[in-house]
């Protein structure tokens, strides 16, 4: 008698979990190198930035354009912050799938979060610029 259920996928060439047993095999890949963390790091100092200037206008998060499936993901702020963190430590990146019915309207891209911030920027040190001697 056997406890455990029988894998209707056993033997299947099909079978949609056989990758699941390279999932071990990936876990020893290499770290990420030291351009690679560097950048890394610095999305999260801007994922900060981003955060402080759009979540009182009503920003969830970020929405990025998946290079596997072509289909926007939409990440809230903890959860990017966690997989950029996860990144940091494991050198590679989370498994991930699409948020489950997201209203795009309360996400932006990291281009529109790196321009917003940039005109933030630029319109609290326009001041300055005029003051100098």
């Amino acid at each position: 008698m056997q406890d455990e259920p029988i894998d209707p996928f056993n033997g299947d060439p099909t079978d949609p979990a056989a990758g699941l047993d390279d999932l071990n095999e990936d876990a020893e890949s290499e770290p990420l190198t030291e351009d690679e963390r560097q950048d890394v790091l610095e999305d999260l100092s801007d994922l900060e930035i981003y955060q402080a200037l759009l979540s009182p206008t009503g920003i969830r998060g970020l929405v990025i354009e998946c290079e596997d499936c072509h289909e926007p993901h939409y990440f809230d702020w903890d959860l990017l912050r966690g997989n950029l963190r996860h990144l940091l430590s494991s050198g590679r990146p989370r498994v991930h799938e699409p948020a489950y019915d997201p209203d795009p309207d309360h996400y932006v891209t990291w281009e529109y979060a790196r321009g917003y911030a940039d005109g933030v920027h630029d319109t609290l040190t326009e001041g300055s610029d005029d003051e100098a001697p």
